[in-house]
């Protein structure tokens, strides 16, 4: 794992760009075309606004799988995550392809394998990624399911990350946000040729301090990104400020 930490966010959001954007050019190099996971939250505006500026990268030959998304919200729930990833991605450079999640499908389980199936033959490049208050990858809230090979599953959003999303403003009260949601597997992410990680300020300094210095658990969903061979995570002096062991001493 490389860990860069950067003074500001904007700085932490700009570094992972560079880095996304090089990765994707050397699979389209490489391959013909590019195949990428995209996360979203407030820890990703400055990353994905610094990559949708980059048009050096071939969009049309790229392909966008989505992370996760909350069961029961409409396609145009300004909460939603479709919403999001319309605004500040899919318009913005128009990937070649689209996989987005169907949150408010009638079955979840049945939305689960059609996701699934498009896999089929698929490998990812890189998937972007963050990590929440409670240490959760994707929407894995601990502890997470570190063992099931499905690529898609339906899970129980724990009160912290709900109250995360109440924090950062997507709903007015908590009783709004949902309770279930439709998240890519911890083993489906980690299957990824590169992960790009991007978690800046201070109300993510508790939990970056147990997933890169606690035991690798799934009380701690995101440590286990110690595991993957390529890994490029970016913290801000905020999210650093809890390490012992900061990368450069």
């Amino acid at each position: 794992m490389e860990i860069q930490i950067l003074e500001t966010k904007k700085g932490c959001g700009v570094a992972a760009a560079d880095k996304a954007a090089e990765v994707l050019k050397e699979a389209i190099a490489a391959r013909g075309s590019a195949c990428f996971v995209s996360a979203t939250g407030e820890s990703q505006f400055e990353f994905l606004r610094a990559l949708t500026g980059k048009r050096s990268i071939d969009w049309g030959r790229t392909t966008m799988f989505h992370l996760d998304e909350y069961i029961g919200l409409p396609e145009d729930h300004p909460a939603g995550f479709r919403f999001y990833l319309r605004e500040r991605l899919i318009d913005p450079v128009k990937p070649g392809e689209v996989h987005l999640i169907r949150g408010d499908a009638d079955d979840p389980y049945a939305e689960c394998r059609r996701l699934s199936t498009l896999f089929s033959g698929k490998s990812i490049d890189v998937s972007f990624v963050g990590i929440g208050e409670n240490g959760h990858l994707a929407f894995n809230d601990p502890p997470a399911d570190f063992e099931t090979e499905e690529p898609y599953i339906v899970v129980e959003l724990d009160e912290a990350c709900r109250r995360q999303q109440l924090g950062e403003g997507w709903f007015a009260s908590l009783e709004e946000v949902p309770g279930r949601a439709i998240s890519m597997s911890i083993r489906q992410i980690m299957k990824s040729r590169t992960i790009i990680c991007t978690v800046p300020d201070k109300r993510k300094a508790e939990a970056m301090k147990h997933c890169l210095e606690g035991e690798i658990s799934a009380y701690h969903p995101a440590s286990i990104l110690r595991r993957h061979s390529s890994v490029f995570m970016y913290l801000d002096r905020d999210s650093a400020s809890l390490l012992e062991n900061k990368p450069g001493r």
